[in-house]
């Protein structure tokens, strides 16, 4: 018995140590498939569906014209996703220009059509019920 209090104690000052948690391990991946969700409504054109689907947060940025017209121009100019690869996705409580709270902050390696490999850059906010949506998404070079 001894031998195994030993070895929870040491498993949970690793997690201590080094920010494992399974929590959060979770919270990435449910926060991951969200963002996929919603670049699947973006990919294929639905940028107003898109911004009903974002956080408060993101809405309070851009209008949903805005967004309807910056991605409609934007957007088509690259082309179709060709591929889309997960470079990183991290939890984060404290994002920039943000309010305190539980984030995941994703980035993708995406290639479209007419376009060279870009970043797709996409911060997801937890909800009050749990639920993660879009709070900032943004794309630029390979860099």
């Amino acid at each position: 018995m001894k031998a195994f209090t030993r070895a929870c104690l040491a498993l949970t000052v690793v997690s201590v140590l080094f920010g494992c948690s399974p929590a959060k391990d979770a919270d990435v991946k449910t926060a991951t498939s969200a963002a996929e969700g919603w670049l699947a409504m973006v990919d294929s054109g639905r940028y107003g569906e898109s911004w009903d689907a974002a956080s408060a947060v993101f809405q309070e940025k851009i209008s949903k014209s805005q967004w309807e017209s910056t991605q409609g121009g934007g957007r088509s100019a690259y082309g179709d996703v060709v591929s889309r690869q997960l470079k990183s996705a991290s939890y984060e409580t404290n994002v920039a220009g943000g309010p305190a709270g539980n984030y995941v902050v994703i980035q993708y390696r995406t290639k479209f059509a007419n376009s060279r490999s870009l970043t797709e850059n996409l911060t997801e906010i937890q909800q009050p019920s749990g639920e993660w949506r879009v709070a900032a998404y943004f794309v630029r070079p390979v860099g």
